[in-house]
């Protein structure tokens, strides 16, 4: 089955590579029907524990937490970012409730969300960097590394720290595009940062600290990193997103398209015996039409989150007061129009890195095909 066998894209060779996730090869399992029927019975066969023909919410944990490690994102409990699409998945499949779910939702469901994240893939691919230290080795021995060391060292600011303390904070402010998976990452840390520091300073406790003591100093740590990522490489998921309301602009420009997503936007808002709609319920709203309007879902990109609340100040739209549902719709228009500009003329851009810690080409216990002995 060669569309099952192409489903996880795995990393090749050696070196500092890159490999997109955009959503093709999920298009293709979800494409397929009768792979995918396949795909289904055998999964849900896996994660079927107590083998009862339906799925409890503590079964349907793994298959959630599977979907994301197969798109490269980091461990739940890890990132405020990956941690809402782990709950958003986990909704779709119960609606919020604990009721057990059959296989035949399970395969609606498990479709729609596929689908999802592919699109969303194909809207924002995912990139996965191979980081094996050649990157970092080839920026400590670039005319750029003296100058930029020298700037974080005039940034920082740690009146009574130690030359081990130096060091560590300059490792939390590489880059990846320096060569260095993110330092804040407690894997990383530990198993990179922290013992290459204490192999190289040992117990140096010089204070205070010079730049050149500094300098020379780093520059020895730096490549005793780059060495050990090179015996164990990093993979790290970079993913750049630009908000610029092009999204917002294409949904307003279609009113059919906008209309069937105010719709079902309105569904989730309560309502009292008169109709009528609290617009404390328009965050509600908007974060259910988000995805829509090329929006990230609220309280992920804190950037967003204030324009967000610059508008609805702006129209008044957090009194709380009680309307019908044609002046909820037309608020929720109104907040997107006025988003639109303030992004059109503003662009919010945002760039995530998140050390995936499960080795790619056996990630997934449910974008992994079954093998053909299986079938």
């Amino acid at each position: 089955m060669e569309e099952e066998n192409e489903v996880m894209m795995k990393m090749k060779g050696s070196g500092s590579e890159s490999q997109v996730m955009d959503g093709s090869d999920i298009m293709k399992l979800v494409g397929n029907e009768e792979v995918f029927s396949n795909f289904v019975d055998h999964k849900f066969q896996e994660l079927d524990i107590d083998q009862d023909g339906k799925f409890s919410v503590k079964e349907l944990q793994p298959a959630v937490a599977d979907i994301g490690v197969a798109l490269g994102l980091p461990a739940q409990g890890s990132s405020p970012e990956s941690d809402h699409i782990y709950s958003e998945v986990l909704q779709e499949f119960t609606h919020g409730k604990q009721e057990k779910v059959s296989k035949t939702k399970f395969k609606e469901v498990l479709s729609d969300i596929l689908l999802g994240m592919a699109a969303g893939l194909k809207r924002d691919p995912i990139v996965l960097l191979r980081m094996d230290g050649e990157d970092l080795l080839e920026f400590v021995r670039s005319p750029a590394f003296e100058p930029e060391t020298l700037s974080m060292f005039s940034e920082m600011e740690l009146p009574d720290g130690s030359l081990k303390d130096y060091i560590i904070k300059a490792f939390e402010k590489l880059t990846v595009d320096q060569g260095m998976p993110p330092a804040s990452d407690s894997w990383v840390m530990s198993n990179v940062v922290e013992p290459v520091v204490e192999s190289c300073i040992g117990a140096s406790n010089e204070q205070p600290v010079s730049q050149e003591t500094f300098l020379a100093e780093f520059k020895k740590v730096a490549e005793s990193a780059a060495q050990r990522l090179k015996e164990q490489p990093v993979i790290v998921a970079h993913i750049e997103n630009t908000f610029d309301g092009s999204g917002i602009k294409r949904l307003l420009s279609n009113k059919f398209e906008l209309d069937k997503t105010l719709d079902s936007a309105l569904k989730t808002v309560p309502r009292d015996r008169h109709g009528k709609m609290s617009k404390e319920y328009l965050r509600v709203a908007l974060d259910v039409l988000a995805p829509s309007a090329g929006l990230p879902p609220v309280g992920v990109v804190d950037q967003m989150d204030k324009v967000i609340q610059e508008v609805r100040k702006m129209l008044d739209a957090d009194d709380g007061k009680m309307v019908k549902e044609e002046e909820f719709k037309k608020l929720l228009t109104e907040i997107l129009g006025s988003m639109m500009l303030q992004l059109e003329g503003n662009p919010v851009s945002v760039s995530t890195n998140s050390v995936v810690h499960e080795p790619l080409a056996s990630a997934s216990t449910l974008l992994q095909p079954p093998s053909n002995s299986e079938m």
